[in-house]
């Protein structure tokens, strides 16, 4: 609803459901506030702490809408931020004790894909020169592309470093009773190199699920790692 006139001038984002004059600002109103009440509802039937994570996950969002997602760096940030809300909430919120490895994983991947997105729409941008970058998403004006190439390398490499040393460390091993899990850091390496490929190639970037789908690479990457990571953890050598 705050971005509808931005997204009528953008090439994709046109297409969604306000912005195309499919659904009005006042259903997607009503909409929004039965979906919040019965999230925060839900939250609070779970535990006290999915409460508190469900309401600091919509002030961030609200502030994210409204103001911080026009602040460089900061607005990468707090879509990480978002997802690492969304783990709590998994676990914590249920009772389970997540460990480091999942929240430092989970951070620097969102991170990754959030500074990739930036850099795929800045792509899209300088493929349409008649478009200024503000009038669709203002935060591309303060961001160049040696900047985001600089966020997008470095939070890649911390990715694959923190899942090679996910794989190695003692309370890895412990827990699935196998030193063999770093045979599965290739699957993953490949699985960040080929989403920059697409990335750099104008195809990738914009929407990680469509990607992940999409791409027999990234397909077939994906089951061999989840096929991988059963077999050694069923069958431990």
């Amino acid at each position: 609803m705050i971005d509808v006139d931005a997204d009528r001038l953008h090439p994709k984002k046109c297409k969604r459901p306000i912005a195309s004059g499919e659904i009005s600002v006042r259903s997607a109103l009503i909409l929004a506030i039965l979906l919040i009440t019965s999230a925060f509802a839900l939250g609070v039937s779970i535990s006290l702490w999915a409460f508190v994570f469900l309401a600091l996950y919509m002030v961030i969002n609200l502030g994210y809408s409204i103001r911080w997602k026009h602040i460089p760096v900061i607005d990468v940030f707090l879509i990480s931020s978002g997802f690492m809300l969304r783990i709590l909430i998994g676990t914590v919120g249920l009772g389970i004790q997540p460990t480091s490895w999942i929240l430092l994983c989970g951070f620097m991947l969102t991170l990754f894909l959030g500074f990739a997105k930036r850099r795929a729409e800045l792509l899209a941008l300088e493929n349409n020169n008649d478009v200024n970058p503000a009038s669709i998403r203002r935060v591309l004006d303060d961001y160049s592309p040696e900047m985001i190439e600089q966020l997008t390398a470095i939070s890649a490499a911390c990715t694959i470093i923190c899942y090679s040393l996910y794989t190695v460390s003692p309370e890895t091993v412990a827990r699935h009773h196998t030193t063999n899990l770093i045979y599965t850091v290739p699957f993953v390496v490949y699985g960040i190199f080929r989403y920059l490929f697409l990335l750099h190639r104008g195809t990738g970037g914009n929407d990680t699920a469509r990607d992940m789908l999409q791409d027999p690479h990234l397909l077939v990457t994906g089951l061999l790692w989840f096929v991988v990571i059963i077999g050694l953890i069923s069958w431990p050598m």
